[in-house]
C-alpha cells in the first residue's frame, strides 16, 4: 500500500487524469476547460513517468517509527539522521547510502550493494541500528576489511559489527561502543 503513495506516483496520475480531462473536454467542445488542462497535465504526466523511473523506494522498517522514539532522540543525532534517510523516496540513485559506500570504498558501479531493511535495536549497549544488505558485487572481504571504519563513519563513538547471513546478504549492526570501564585508562 505505502508503494502506491510514492511521490511519483502521485504526480502521474494526476498528470493522467488532468490529460484526460483535458482530451474529454476537447472532444465534447469545451476549449476553457480542455486547453489548461491538457496543456499542463501532458506534462505532469511526463514528469512524473520521469520520477517513476529513477525511483528508489524506501528500506523496509522492521520496527514501527515510533517504538524507540525516546531512544532515538537520545542516541547520536547521525543514526536518527541516517534512518531518516534510508527510510524515504529517493531519486536518481542506484542503492541507498550511495555516496557513503562509494567513500568507503564498498561500492560497485553495475552491481551496488542494495539496503533491503533497516531495524532500531535498544539493548545492554543502548540504541542502534541493524542495517540488512544484499552484497552485489561487493565481497564480504571488502566489507570485513572495512569494519573497524564503519562504525565511526557514521557516526563518533559508534562501533560497527558485521554478521554474514549467508546468501550474499550481511548484516551491518551500528551500536555504541563500550565505554572503558571505571577505574581504567587507555594504555594502562
Amino acid at each position: 500500500m505505502k508503494d502506491l503513495f510514492s511521490p511519483g506516483n502521485l504526480i502521474t496520475v494526476a498528470g493522467g487524469v488532468l490529460t484526460v480531462v483535458g482530451a474529454v473536454a476537447y472532444g465534447t467542445g469545451n476549449a476553457n476547460l480542455s486547453l489548461p488542462t491538457i496543456f499542463y497535465g501532458i506534462p505532469i504526466l511526463l514528469g512524473g513517468l520521469a520520477l517513476k523511473s529513477s525511483e528508489l523506494p524506501p528500506a523496509k522498517r522492521v520496527v514501527p517509527a515510533n517504538t524507540f522514539k525516546a531512544q532515538r532522540e537520545a542516541a547520536a543525532p547521525e543514526l536518527g539522521k541516517l534512518l531518516a534517510d534510508v527510510t524515504r523516496w529517493r531519486y536518481g540513485q542506484k542503492a541507498h547510502l550511495e555516496s557513503s559506500l562509494e567513500a568507503l570504498k564498498l561500492w560497485d558501479d553495475d552491481t551496488p550493494p542494495q539496503l533491503l531493511e533497516i531495524e532500531e535495536l535498544n539493548g545492554a549497549d543502548g540504541y542502534g541500528l541493524r542495517l540488512r544488505f544484499e552484497l552485489g558485487a561487493v565481497s564480504l572481504e571488502r566489507w570485513t576489511e572495512k569494519q573497524e571504519r564503519l562504525g565511526r563513519f557514521f557516526a563518533k563513538g559508534l562501533h560497527a559489527d558485521l554478521q554474514d547471513l549467508g546468501g550474499d546478504r550481511i548484516d551491518l549492526r551500528l551500536l555504541q561502543a563500550a565505554a572503558p570501564a571505571a577505574g581504567q585508562h587507555g594504555g594502562q
